[in-house]
């Protein structure tokens, strides 16, 4: 594992299989009635947010804290941020507190790869999210998710998603959960399909190594997973598409759609959904959507990103299994 995890991109298939199978380790440890590991003992990690957030800052906390990290939480609103602080002098503040890694969430695209690369703090850095770049542990996230629904928890140790074909569908623009899937996935072998509006596809997207389509229901019947992406309404100044009742018309899942894919095939979210625009309940509550399993997923995964960070550079095995060490 390198020092950072700033991108997808930067991680081989190897890096990317080692956290899914450590992952897999850390998600037998919340099956125990103690959910707790003394891996990051001593260790201190601060939560950098400058953005909103609810999945993510809860999961990377509850993260920290079953591996028995001392956890501070940062949140620019009612900070020194507030008062015109720049990253640079927050950064150096936290390294005169002596913290050993960084999980940063911000507005700009390329601020965690500052943090780590300009000398400012001596710690690891994790993106949370920069921006309309990259989110690198979502991506991770969906992958272990995609994996043990459609290998199996225990069948895919060791294995990537080579062929598995997957549909992400929305606002591609905007996102930077798409960015990190296609470079996952596509690392982890599997065949990528994007469908979007062309006004929601961002430049350079024929350079992205994915196909590219405007019709979502002729890549339904050959996904084995479509990811759904939310239209980022925050992040948008003009107007993408006409309507929401046309979008949800052309790009929206329905119960109908659902129906013409595969039997196997699961639907994912990253969250927040907004029902009735790209997903409706019925698919929502459906058996097939992912969507609270991801959650629960990413907190497995983020404890095996801290792990293999500050932690060690092997699975978890020793750590996750102390009963079996006689």
């Amino acid at each position: 594992m390198q020092r950072h995890l700033i991108s997808a991109a930067d991680l081989t298939r190897d890096d990317a299989v080692l956290i899914l199978d450590t992952a897999e380790e850390m998600a037998r440890v919340a099956d125990r009635p103690i959910k707790k590991l003394p891996t990051l003992r001593g260790r201190t990690v601060v939560n950098l947010f400058f953005e909103d957030s609810t999945r993510t800052r809860i999961s990377f906390e509850a993260a920290e804290k079953r591996l028995s990290a001392d956890v501070i939480n940062f949140t620019a609103k009612g900070s020194s941020v507030s008062k015109g602080e720049s990253l640079k002098d927050t950064a150096q503040t936290l390294e005169a507190m002596g913290v050993d890694a960084v999980v940063i969430r911000h507005g700009a695209s390329g601020a965690p790869y500052r943090l780590a690369t300009s000398g400012w703090i001596d710690a690891h850095v994790i993106n949370a999210g920069d921006g309309t770049h990259q989110h690198p542990t979502q991506a991770l996230l969906d992958a272990f998710t995609m994996r043990r629904r459609l290998v199996g928890p225990d069948a895919g140790l060791g294995k990537d998603l080579d062929g598995r074909r997957v549909t992400l569908v929305g606002d591609i623009l905007h996102s930077r959960v798409a960015r990190s899937n296609v470079d996952l996935l596509h690392t982890l072998g599997a065949e990528v399909t994007l469908v979007a509006p062309p006004t929601l596809l961002p430049v350079g997207v024929e350079t992205w190594p994915c196909e590219v389509s405007y019709d979502l229901d002729s890549t339904l019947t050959k996904s084995d997973a479509v990811m759904l992406l939310r239209v980022q309404r925050e992040r948008m100044n003009a107007a993408f598409f006409p309507t929401e009742r046309e979008y949800s018309r052309r790009y929206g899942l329905d119960g109908d759609r659902m129906a013409k894919m595969p039997d196997h095939a699961i639907v994912m979210h990253p969250g927040p959904m907004v029902r009735g625009m790209e997903i409706t309940a019925e698919v929502a509550d459906s058996g097939r959507c992912t969507v609270v399993e991801q959650v629960t997923n990413g907190v497995s995964v983020r404890m095996a990103v801290l792990y293999l960070l500050l932690g060690g550079a092997e699975p978890a095995v020793a750590h996750a299994r102390p009963t079996e060490e006689k």
